[in-house]
Parts: structure tokens; sequence; C-alpha cells
């Protein structure tokens, strides 16, 4: 092995990143001893005209620190907060923890188990270890479907769990204790969470931890656990309910329902209960019953199935969502790989189907002979058993129908047995003609196919009477292979069917199909001929590890959908401000789809219904006003956050009753009979009234769908519209480094380790440039590193610059050209971030308050003081910054960065500035006047001069590339001129063009009628100059409007580089031009002793386009 393998691997340098961190650190410190983030509503008398702001995040669940994830969507918020405190508003961001519902409960059930296996310090599993494969280590040897025996009764309190790589996907991990222990918990202290109530008192505080040391603007003191456990938090969640029951109609109410269910936990599992498939609802399917025609079937084992049937009838069971369809049916399909169960049904019938679809009918009542969930599997078969076998089945007019093959029918969708309607079904219509083709390659009778052809049942709008056929050759499908294809005729052919469908057949023709199919779906539930039959729409594991099934169950849930209150939520969302249409819509598609939500469940933790104490509110349910309690917690709790103390309004839990909650939040009268005084009650009815409505709520996307949906109706459930919420904004989901954030992979952070990685305000940087939209954002972190040493670059450099303001060094007197330009820079900067800030765009707002800040600062200072420049003389006479200007930028990038770096700017603002108060109580800064057309002089100089050198360089980047002889120079030092031909106006035949172009436009439409070839010919305009110009003018328009029609400078072009000549002549140094003249166009074009290269390029010169040309010195 070579030296160089073993050479030690040097440290990284880490001294500005650690002197950033220390300095953060003083500032935290400095904020919480002068408690800078409490704010409170006026007292009587103060200044209740003061506008507040008031902004919320959904409190995270306290089942581990918080990651980067959480981080991204939280600092946005404190973000706005920073901004919205130095815009003089009295800022309010409070931040509880969300403990309800089943994950810590089934997190600590897991530990308890484990501690059952390997003992309270776990030393069992590492002695397994040393001896078994880890793979092998199992608590409860999984059941497979395999272990069913034909005829035996399968135990439903025997929950066939997921394998260990679905339920530990999220972290590579198989034991909850191993978990613990990734997230940071020491072995010794693991057995404590096994209790549910430890994990409320464990993780709260490593949450403010890590939010204070990330600098955010929390009033801890209004910190809250939820729970029960919390007495304060319970009594408000009790009222919201009470209330929302007593509304007229009841917003809660009871009765039978489809939900998802986990027979494991033996309660319904909504989103917060899943490990898998947050966001899967029911999906509701209706199932045809398909007769076996046992008679007509042959077998050798006809006796052993006439003993598994015992004389019951059989049955496939198939289903669909197009039950109007069931007059077209030509064939059953099967999946041929697949294994199907034949189940008891009751004495007289057995039912084909999957054994997923079997769970879920046994959970639905619908094997009616025995308990819910207890499933009997009378015999197992494979999809090739059943191919041939005939059926009867409802509605059809063929008397019999066979089974047949299809590709692609999943186990994990429907009962995997499909009804086929050819005419209708663009799936099935092509599947038929493949068996049609190749029956032997399918093994198929031709019989079982030939004379079964589509039958005309509905007339689908512009798809005719034979849905399926058109819309199959409209897409040019081939075979049951093309997917995509068959994806979009299968759209198409539901959509003309459903929308536009005439019924042709049955009891109901003549009648729209979405009027007739609710009505056969019924009558063939009613006849016996099909059953009503649910299942999740795509995979749902519960946090106990078991998949879950959709169940029939009385409970109470939430009326959303309700027509009125849907009506009152539309309302209020058109009222808010969210920021992004993306979001908009999901919201709109969301109240759409929304109906009832279950909101009980049997066990976890939480608060208990008030009328039904046997029963807790789902995770959900309980935190859909709770930012109203914001308002009064710290009154009521003091920062104590589980409530376990009296806090300063002296007001115990208990006698916060209904009426107490309604005198404070709802304009209820004053309770007599309660014994709190009523100055107290008054003080939280204040604080309530002064800071609600809540001014914005910031989440991640995936909330819009349950969380902020249910925010917006319990909102208008609750509260007068004056209280209603104001805004929500979404965003993304966060990547790191352009790949998804994953324990299993390695890709994460928790909050902590990005702290102590990058440390808060180079983190905050990198989270405020990864992304402001709806779709995923990235954080980079090269972006981090680069942020530490900009920011103490920058800090170095303010210190220095100010010590020699201090010391009389820098200039004073009038302001010149360049300090006008910079002046204008500096205040348009002010004006785009504060833009930026107030539409929540914050990686706008870094790049207009930073990184647009500091282009303009390294401008001016390059060319006061020539650093940067290069080629320059050693004898060059600078003018210096000037003093006024260097103070106001200082100044102005400590606060534009407050909200992003606030510890960065915290530090400039009273150890550089000297500030006497923190930057906390500073004000956002004035505008100032911006001078635009001293904006577009400095963009066109600085153009102009980057053309010139770009061009200059290509030009003897290309004459050497030929091996060209250099030109002899008339000086040994190859100094050089350059001369400027400055136009006044524009070549006729261009304003001729664009008159004509504008007798053409329309601005209503911001289009042209197209004639533009014709007018331009007729006028003589058709040099090859004029098309090009044309297209360029027309492009422009397109893009901006009308305003692009006037080309007329807002500069005088010929001042202006008069008076930058000498800054003309520094910026292009390294090309020798030691001098700049500007010369008219006229005066060249008019003139005789001007020479043919110079008049060339006098012609070609326009207003903002001067020409230009470099000779030496003569």
């Amino acid at each position: 092995m070579s030296t160089t393998e073993n050479a030690p691997i040097p440290e990284k340098k880490t001294a500005k990143r650690d002197a950033l961190i220390e300095q953060e650190k003083r500032i935290q410190a400095l904020w919480k001893s002068d408690r800078v983030f409490e704010v409170d509503a006026p007292k009587p008398g103060e200044d209740l005209d003061q506008p507040k702001w008031f902004g919320t995040f959904p409190y995270p669940y306290m089942n581990g620190r918080l990651h980067l994830g959480h981080m991204f969507t939280l600092t946005k918020l404190d973000f706005a907060a920073g901004y919205q405190r130095l815009k003089g508003k009295r800022v309010l961001m409070p931040l509880a923890f969300h403990c309800t519902g089943m994950p810590i409960k089934a997190s600590a059930d897991k530990i308890a188990k484990e501690i059952q296996l390997f003992g309270a310090d776990f030393s069992g599993y590492y002695k397994q270890l040393e001896t078994e494969d880890t793979e092998n280590l199992d608590p409860v040897p999984a059941a497979t479907p395999s272990d069913a025996i034909v005829g035996m009764d399968v135990d439903p309190t025997k929950i066939v769990k997921k394998p260990g790589k679905v339920a530990s996907k999220a972290t590579g991990l198989k034991y909850q204790f191993l978990i613990m222990q990734s997230m940071g918990v020491p072995l010794e202290e693991i057995h404590k969470f096994a209790d549910p109530i430890h994990w409320l008192y464990y993780f709260p505080p490593f949450t403010m931890q890590d939010c204070s040391s990330m600098g955010l603007h929390v009033d801890w003191r209004r910190s809250f656990i939820t729970t029960d456990v919390n007495p304060y938090y319970d009594s408000f969640v009790r009222w919201q309910f009470n209330v929302l029951k007593s509304l007229s109609p009841p917003k809660v109410a009871f009765g039978e329902r489809y939900t998802i269910y986990s027979a494991l936990d033996g309660q319904a599992c909504m989103d917060h209960d899943r490990s898998v498939g947050e966001g899967v609802g029911v999906q509701e399917y209706t199932g045809i019953k398909l007769q076996v025609l046992l008679d007509e079937v042959r077998s050798e084992s006809e006796e052993k199935r006439d003993k598994a049937l015992n004389g019951r009838d059989l049955f496939y069971v198939a289903a669909t969502l197009r039950p109007e369809t069931m007059y077209g049916q030509t064939n059953c399909y099967v999946g041929t790989e697949l294994k199907y169960g034949i189940y008891e049904v009751d004495d007289k019938q057995a039912w084909i189907c999957t054994e997923r679809a079997a769970k879920n009918m046994a959970w639905q009542g619908l094997f009616t002979k025995f308990p819910r969930g207890k499933v009997i599997l009378l015999a197992e078969v494979t999809g090739w058993d059943l191919i041939g076998l005939p059926l009867k089945t409802p509605l059809t007019v063929y008397p019999k129908v066979y089974t047949l093959p299809m590709e692609g029918v999943l186990a994990t969708k429907g009962t995997g047995v499909v009804t086929s309607v050819p005419s209708d079904s663009p799936d099935d219509y092509i599947t038929l003609q493949d068996l049609l083709k190749k029956p032997e390659y399918y093994n198929v009778q031709k019989k079982w196919i030939e004379s079964f052809v589509p039958i005309p049942i509905i007339q689908a709008g512009k798809l005719g009477d034979l849905a399926a056929k058109a819309a199959v050759e409209k897409y040019k499908i081939q075979s049951q292979k093309d997917k995509p294809q068959l994806a979009l005729a299968k759209e198409d052919a539901y959509k003309e069917g459903f929308y536009n469908g005439v019924m042709l057949v049955g009891e109901h023709a003549g009648s729209p199909v979405s009027v007739a199919k609710p009505l056969l779906r019924k009558a063939l539930i009613e006849s016996g001929q099909a059953i009503p039959y649910c299942e999740p729409e795509g995979l749902v594991i519960s946090r106990s590890g078991d998949e879950c099934v959709v169940t029939l169950a009385e409970q109470w849930y939430m009326d959303y959908g309700e027509d009125e209150w849907k009506a009152l939520a539309k309302e209020c969302l058109d009222k808010m401000e969210v920021y992004a249409d993306e979001t908009r819509n999901g919201f709109l598609k969301n109240l759409d789809w929304l109906k009832q939500w279950a909101c009980s469940r049997s066990f976890g933790l939480g608060s208990r219904l008030p009328w039904d104490r046997n029963v807790l509110i789902e995770s959900l349910s309980d935190s859909t006003i709770y930012m109203a309690f914001y308002t009064v917690a710290h009154l009521l709790q003091g920062g104590i956050f589980d409530g376990s103390q009296v806090g300063p309004a002296g007001i115990r839990a208990e006698q916060l009753t209904d009426e107490v909650w309604e005198f404070i939040m709802r304009e209820g009268p004053f309770p007599t009979a309660t014994t709190v005084p009523k100055s107290a009650l008054e003080d939280l009815k204040r604080e309530f009234n002064y800071f609600y409505p809540m001014d914005v709520r910031i989440s991640g996307k995936d909330l819009i769908n349950n969380h902020l949906t249910f925010c917006i109706y319990n909102h208008v459930a609750m509260f007068s519209k004056g209280k209603w919420p104001l805004g929500m904004r979404a965003n993304g989901h966060l990547l790191i480094n352009n790949e998804k954030m994953s324990k299993f992979t390695g890709n994460f952070l928790t909050a902590w380790e990005s702290l102590e990685l990058y440390g808060a305000d180079a983190t905050r940087f990198a989270l405020a440039t990864a992304g402001d939209s709806v779709e995923d954002a990235n954080f980079s972190k090269d972006t981090a590193n680069n942020t530490i040493l900009r920011l103490y670059t920058e800090r170095d450099w303010s210190e220095e610059v100010l010590a020699d303001l201090a010391a009389g060094k820098l200039r004073k007197g009038p302001y010149n050209w360049g300090d006008k330009v910079f002046e204008s820079e500096i205040n348009n900067c002010v004006g785009a971030t504060d833009s930026a800030y107030n539409d929540m765009l914050f990686y706008k707002a870094a790049n207009s308050g930073f990184f647009d800040l500091q282009i303009a600062r390294n401008e001016y200072r390059k060319n006061c003081t020539g650093q940067g420049v290069t080629g320059v003389s050693a004898s060059e006479v600078f003018v210096g910054m000037h003093a006024d200007l260097v103070l106001r930028f200082v100044e102005v990038q400590a606060l534009l960065l407050a909200p992003l770096t606030p510890h960065w700017s915290e530090y400039v603002w009273t150890t550089i500035l000297k500030k006497p108060t923190t930057i906390m109580k500073a004000s956002w800064p004035e505008v100032g006047t911006i001078n635009k057309s001293i904006l577009s002089a400095a963009t066109y100089v600085r153009d102009l001069v980057y053309k010139i050198r770009v061009a200059e360089e290509n030009a003897l980047r290309k004459k050497a590339n030929k091996g060209g002889v250099k030109q002899p120079q008339a000086d040994p030092e190859g100094i050089k001129s350059l001369r400027f031909f400055v136009a006044s106006s524009f070549p006729k035949w261009q304003e001729d063009a664009i008159a004509i172009l504008q007798s053409t436009y329309d601005a209503a439409s911001n289009s042209f009628s197209g004639k533009e070839k014709e007018l331009l010919a007729a006028a003589g305009l058709k040099d090859k100059n004029v098309m090009p110009f044309v297209a360029g003018i027309k492009r422009a328009v397109t893009d901006s409007g009308s305003s692009a029609f006037n080309r007329t400078l807002t500069f005088k072009e010929f001042e202006t580089l008069q008076e930058t000549s000498d800054l003309i002549c520094r910026e292009l140094a390294n090309l020798k031009i030691a001098r700049v003249d500007i010369v008219p166009q006229a005066e060249v074009l008019s003139g005789v002793q001007w020479s043919a290269e110079d008049r060339k390029k006098a012609e070609a010169a326009l207003p903002g386009v001067p020409g230009y040309q470099i000779s030496f010195v003569r």
C-alpha cells in the first residue's frame, strides 16, 4: 500500500463557520433574555390600531426530532414573521406539539413487545445477533395465505403483517428500539418509551431547542401539547365538538359508513395513523354476481368440488364502476397467474375472488353467516383453473358467457374478476380482439368467443353506440400491450359514456347514463344480482404494521361535503390569499371531493368526545381550530406545555366551561355561573379578538387534502366571517442535493445536524433559496457552505469599511454619477425585496435583497476604488466611496437580510453599526427615490463595455487561431483610443415599419392581424433587413405589450458616455484603452475627414447601440 493511501485525511477548515455559530449562540441568548419574541395584544389604553400579523405552522408530531423538511416550511413562516416585524406589526408566531392519535401509541406498543423479547436493556437482541442472521429475528412469525387449508376456519384475529421491508422502509431498521437509537436516544433510556406518555415530555424540549437554535421567532409561552394530558387544551377541544354537534344541521353525526380500518388496531385508520397510504380513500364498486353453471362443468375433481361447496351455488364477484353497462356483457376475465379462493358466504352461496377482496367483504358484513372479519376458505384455485367456466350473468342478452384470460388483472385492485363489456370498455374490446386473433396462443376455444359480439347499449356522444371500438381505432391500439394509448381511450370512453351517454336498452332506455347508473345499481343490489363492495383506493398500512381494509361500521363522523357547509367553505376560500393557482385548484378539487370523515376512534392518545367518553377524537379532527387556542394559551398555561400549572390568568382548567369559551371566542354572553373574574375573561377575549383571524397558515402541499381543508370547514362552522383565515400557503417537499430525503439511503438531515454542519443563518439562507413554488424544492449543501463564506466575508468588510468611515477616510460632499447610480440601485433593491417578501417569494427576496445588492455594491466599489479591475495602472487615481452611501448600504443590507439571516443582521446592526436596540425592533428601510433613467444608463454602459470586451477578445482569439500577423504598433506601449459614434434617431425605414405594425396590432388580444407583409411590401419595405427587424419587434410586443413599440431611450446617451468615459477606460484597461471620444453620427456622415471604416461604423449606429472604433494612439 502506498504512503499516499496511508496519509491522514486533512481536517476540513471550519473556523469561519465556528465563528458564525458562536455569534449565533450569543445573539440567541440575548433575544431570550430580552424576550424579544414574546408579544401580547395591546393593553387597555394602548394603541389598539397598531397592525398585527399572526402566522401559524401545523404543529409537528412528537415522535421524533424535527428534520430539514420541517424546517423548510417552518422557516417560510419565520421569514414572513421577520419581514412583518420590520413593517411595524405586532408579530405572533407560536408553535405547539401534536401528540394525538396512533403513531406514538403504536411505537410505544412496539417498544413494550421488544422489551418482552430482548429485555429492558435490549441485550437479548445483541446476544441473538451473535448467533443468528438478523433477518431471522422475528418476534411473531407472520402467517401467509398458503397457511390456509381447504375448509379451514381462518381466525380473523391472526393478523398477517406486511414484511419488515415495508414496515421499516423509512429507516431500514427493523425494530423500534433501533429506530430510537438512530434518533439519538440513549439505549439506557429507550425502555421508558414503552409508556406513550413519556413521548409527550421527551420530544417537545428538543423541538424547542431546534427551533430556538435556528433563530425562529417563536413565542414559547403559548406552546402546549395536545391530548387530555393537557386539561386546558382538552377543554378547548371538547367545547369545539359540543358546538359542532349543536349546530343546525349538526356538523358531527353518527351512522353506519364505509371507512378504512385496521383489524389489528380494531379501529378506523385515518391519515395520521398510517405508515403507508396517507390520503388514500375508499373506492366504492358494484360487485356483480356471475353464477358458475356447475351442471355444465365436467371435472375429475367433481366429487371434491361438490363436497367443498356442499350444495351451495357458486358465483364470481366482479367489481365494476359501471353497473349501467352490464347489458353488454359478453364474457368474464380473470388473471391466469392469480390465486383465487372460494369463500363461504352462507349456507346457499360461495363466492370466488382474491383473498384481499374476501377480507374486505368480511369486514363489510357481506359474509352474512359469520361475524365481521371472519373468512371461511373452502378451496383455492388459480386463474388457469377458471378459464372456460360457463357463467350466467345479469342483464346481458346472452344466456351463457365464458371465463377468458386477460393480461394485467391485478390482485391488488378490485376482486381479481373483470366482467367484460367490449361495447364500452376499450380494455375489454382489445382483449377480445387479441383472443379472436390467437385463440391457440391464449389456450381458449373459439366457441367461447366467436359468437359473442359487442352489443350496442349506450349512445356515447361523439363515440357512437360502440364507444370502445371507436376509441380503440382513434388511438390506433393494436393489442393489450398498448397501455398508454389504452389509458387515453378508456378516459375518452368513460367521459363520453357518463356525461353525454344515453341508454339504448333496458327499462331506462332513453335516459341519460348519469341518471340511469344509480337506479340500475340499486336494482341489481336489491334483486340479489350484485353487492355493494368497497376497498381502499391503494395500499394502506397502519402504524401497527397490518394492511388495512374497508369496513362498514357505526361511528361518529364530520359531515364534510354537506351543501350549506361546503358553500361557506368555498366562500372562505374565495376570499383567502393562497399565493399560487395550483394551491387554489387543489383546494377546489378537494372541496368537491371530500365527504364524511370519521372523527372517532377506540384507542390511542387524544381528547374524548364530550358526549361519549369511551370514544377518542382522531388526530386530524382535534387540530382544526387550535390556532385560536394560541391566542389565550399563554394566559391559561403560562408556558407550561402540559397545562399542569395555572397560568397568569389564574384560571383552572375545570373553570373553562363551554359558556366561558363562548364568551371568549364566539361573542357569547358573559357566563353568570362562572367563578372566574370578568377582568380575566376580558383579557382572554381581548387577546383573541386582537390576533384573530390568523393572517397565514403555511404548510406542505400534502395537507391540502386533509388538514388545511378541514381547517377551513371548521373555521366557517365555529366563527363569524371576520374570524375566518385570511391566507394559506403551501409548498412542495424538500430534496437534498436534488435527491429525495431518505433515512434509508442516508440522504437525510435533521434540523440539529444541519445546525451543526452549517449553523443557523447558512441553513436558513439555503432553505430560502431552495424554492418557493408548490413543486419540490432543493436544499443545496454547496449553497449552505458558500453562504458561510459570504456572510463571514461580508461581516469583515462591513467592520473594515465602517472603521474607515469612523476614521474619516471616506469621501463626502455632492454625489457624482456613480454615487447616484448606486443610490438608486440600493433603493431599487429595497423596493424589489419588499415586494418579494410581501408575496412570500423568499428565493426572489434573497436574489434582490442580497445577490443583486452585492453586485451593485461590488460595481460601485470597483468604480470608486479599483478593487476587482485588472490592467489598471498603479498611478491611477480613484475617487473613493461616499461615506453616506457606505453607511446606507451596510444598514440596508442588514435589514434586507434580517428575515433570512437574523443572527448575522443582528451582529451587524448592534455590534458594527452600534445601534442602541435590537434589529428585531428596527423598521423596514425607506425605499427612497429610484432614478430609473440613471439605472437604464448604468445598465447601458455596463452592457456596452461587456460587448466591446467580448468582441475584441474574440477577434484577437480568432486572429491568433488563424496565425495572423500582428499589426504594427505606432506606440511601443500599445496605447489605444476608443471612439463612439452616437445616433440621435432611428432609420426612417424602421420607423415606417413600426408604424405599419402598430396599425395591425390589437391591444385587447395582444395580437397582429397578419396583414403586415402585404402592407410592408406596399410601402416598399422589401430590404432583407426588414423582416428580421419586424419579427423582433413583434416578439417584443407579444411579450411586453404595446410599450415595446416605443424605443425612445430614457436617458441622454451622448451625455452618459461623456460622463462615464473615465469609467469605461478603466473597465477596458486590459485592452489598453487610454482615451474615449464620443462623436455624433450626423457629424461623421456629413463630414469628409472621416475614414471609410469610421463612416461604416457610424452608419450602423442606432440610439442605444452606438458604433465604435478602436485605434492606436498616434
